[in-house]
């Protein structure tokens, strides 16, 4: 009976998982050790959401059919996920159907502690105008003081910068007490960095973990402090992880981001990273002044190099981790014989307790090879 020519054989086996390697394991121990508490994320969870509630009941407290508030959204790093441990200021935009004033701002800043009271009757909070951010300041009053930013904007502002050519007809129908005009335009802005980041980041291996770890970087070095936003940071992360076109570990991801700015892509002259979320193009590292760039450039270079001579703790401002324990069942694992009858056994002891001296010098020679290298190190 003739053979077809390919014989069936055994379905492809899935790779190996990769053990984790010495960065991974401090990248991972960094990321528990800057993570939020319980705590803190609980407490945050519920200024928010009963600030959420307190300006929802404030809108259908409005008198009239068209209501001016048409919805409270979050943003920034509350929306993204990227909170940190000691972080105590989040973000909420309210969305206005008309463009906001002063005159709505102080009502909502008259309401919102009525309903506050009503939907947490045992928490006390402390509520702050500040006009020229177009805002709100919630404040709990305890011990963990949290703040929420409450900033109005609406789609309007938006949509005049469409139109140029009109903008002395527009301005001139506008209320004399409407709030600042670029602080709606960059609350908006938020919002669309908001969504964008839960479509393309969120779902991107590793991703969430670099951006905190590169947080927590920009705020314990200075040099590295211009480049937290969202501009740079959040962008450059999705655009360099996801280029490599497979999953990547924490530590693998972390060294992409690194060898992307030590090449030179935020000095000038280079392809630069566009904003996806503004319609003409933008340098989404314009806020970078040209010493900022050569000097987060040079500091990348410079752990990168730390990174390749396994220094990455260093890096990441922390204690090296020793390594894991050899685990028995690898390769060049060797079982010490019991069988005493033929003597052997003891003879193979006495080489283990250095018997014969063979062991002592290859020791002593080990040693001093290492003490060299330290010295020359």
């Amino acid at each position: 009976m003739p053979r077809p020519p390919f014989m069936p054989g055994m379905p492809p086996m899935m790779p190996m998982r990769r053990p984790d390697s010495s960065d991974d394991r401090h990248v991972l121990a960094k990321h528990a050790d800057i993570y939020p508490k319980e705590e803190e994320l609980g407490a945050i969870q519920k200024i928010v959401s009963n600030t959420e509630k307190a300006l929802k009941m404030v809108e259908k407290k409005e008198d009239g059919p068209p209501r001016m508030l048409k919805g409270v959204m979050r943003v920034g790093i509350l929306a993204k996920g990227l909170l940190l441990r000691g972080d105590t200021s989040v973000q909420l935009v309210v969305l206005c159907g008309d463009k906001p004033t002063r005159t709505l701002l102080d009502r909502v800043a008259d309401n919102l502690p009525k309903q506050l009271a009503v939907v947490a009757p045992e928490d006390k909070y402390d509520i702050q105008r500040v006009v020229e951010e177009a805002a709100l300041v919630v404040q709990n009053i305890g011990d963990q003081r949290i703040s929420v930013n409450v900033t109005l904007t609406s789609p309007i502002m938006r949509e005049q910068l469409l139109h140029e050519g009109d903008s002395q007809v527009t301005a001139a129908k506008d209320p004399p007490d409407v709030l600042d005009k670029q602080k709606c335009l960059d609350a908006l802005a938020a919002l669309r960095h908001a969504k964008w980041f839960q479509a393309r980041a969120n779902g991107l291996q590793s991703c969430v973990m670099v951006i905190r770890i590169l947080r927590d970087l920009c705020q314990r070095v200075p040099t590295w402090g211009p480049l937290n936003s969202w501009q740079a940071m959040e962008l450059m992360c999705e655009k360099v992880i996801a280029s490599a076109g497979q999953h990547l570990s924490p530590g693998d991801a972390l060294r992409r981001v690194f060898e992307a700015l030590a090449s030179g892509l935020l000095l000038p002259g280079s392809p630069g990273l566009l904003d996806p979320c503004e319609k003409d193009p933008v340098d989404a590292a314009s806020s970078l002044s040209a010493q900022e760039r050569e000097d987060i450039t040079a500091s990348a270079q410079h752990a990168l190099r730390l990174i390749a001579f396994r220094q990455i703790h260093k890096v990441l401002g922390m204690d090296p981790i020793p390594p894991p324990k050899f685990q028995r069942g690898g390769r060049f694992t060797r079982k010490r014989r019991r069988d005493n009858s033929s003597g052997e056994g003891n003879d193979s002891e006495g080489e283990l307790d250095g018997g014969d001296g063979k062991k002592d010098k290859k020791e002593d020679g080990e040693e001093s090879k290492m003490e060299m290298d330290k010295e020359t190190k």
